[in-house]
């Protein structure tokens, strides 16, 4: 199973980048796995914010293939352990999926076609986080849940 994470935006500050790379390579051992930048539609500041997701939207689905399982992050989704999200990803290993693919939004976040699209929508917590922090926390997590299921000791309960 390949695991994708998709963000709009920027490249990674250099306050998070070295700890973003620091946990994608560690997830490598386990899952195969990228990071997809999207940029930021052209005259975003322009655009309304319905106007902006919904151009972000077309980005993302034109980029999806029809069997990727997306997990979007939304503030609205489910909150899950650590232990569940391992589960999670073992659960869909079993299901033969070929590539889950993590899905951060923009400034607005995500566009209702996005969402219809998702196979799952999770909610990394109640408190809100700058983006680039998401995508440590997020490659930081998927790492875990890794670990988790090898029984490894990164994690302790």
């Amino acid at each position: 199973m390949k695991i994708q994470f998709w963000a709009i935006g920027k490249a990674n500050e250099p306050y998070v980048n070295a700890g973003v790379e620091e946990f994608t390579n560690r997830v490598d051992k386990y899952f195969k796995t990228a990071w997809t930048i999207l940029p930021v539609p052209k005259n975003a500041g322009q655009m309304s914010e319905v106007e902006l997701r919904r151009k972000e939207a077309e980005m993302i689905l034109q980029g999806l293939a029809k069997d990727d399982y997306l997990v979007a992050l939304d503030e609205n989704g489910k909150q899950v352990t650590s232990v569940k999200l391992a589960a999670f990803l073992q659960a869909r290993a079993n299901e033969s999926v070929k590539k889950i693919v993590f899905l951060i939004g923009g400034a607005y976040g995500l566009d209702e076609s996005v969402l219809t699209r998702a196979n799952y929508t999770w909610s990394l917590s109640s408190l809100t986080f700058p983006h680039q922090i998401v995508r440590l926390l997020l490659a930081e997590q998927v790492y875990r849940a890794s670990t988790i299921l090898r029984n490894e000791k990164y994690h302790h309960q």
